[in-house]
Order: C-alpha cells, then structure tokens, then sequence
C-alpha cells in the first residue's frame, strides 16, 4: 500500500483516518469500527463493502 495514499485517506462516514492491515488486506476506522477491504491494491471505500469489527478485534 502506497504510504501517500495513506496520509490522504479516510473514512468516508465519520473522516478519521485508517489503518492499514497488510495481513487482513483491509483499512480500519477504529471510529465506525469496521474495515474498508482492499482488491487488488485499490481500496473500497464504500460502507456497503465495508465488514462490522468483532468484538474482541482490537487495532
């Protein structure tokens, strides 16, 4: 993952900021507690492709 592309990003719900999960291939909003999945080196944003954080997963 690009580390510009990063600095730039954010959620497009609440606009925090992401975290970038290589294992999981995801960006995380530890805000709206959910992760954004990343095909083929291109970020989804789109909280309709976005997954709901499980409890226990802590970021």
């Amino acid at each position: 993952m690009d580390k510009t592309l990063l600095e730039i990003l954010a959620c497009p719900v609440c606009k925090s900021s992401v975290l970038y999960q290589k294992q999981s291939q995801e960006l995380i909003c530890k805000a709206c507690r959910v992760a954004y999945p990343i095909r083929d080196e291109i970020p989804v944003m789109l909280i309709d492709e976005a997954r709901e954080l499980a409890a226990e997963e802590t970021y």
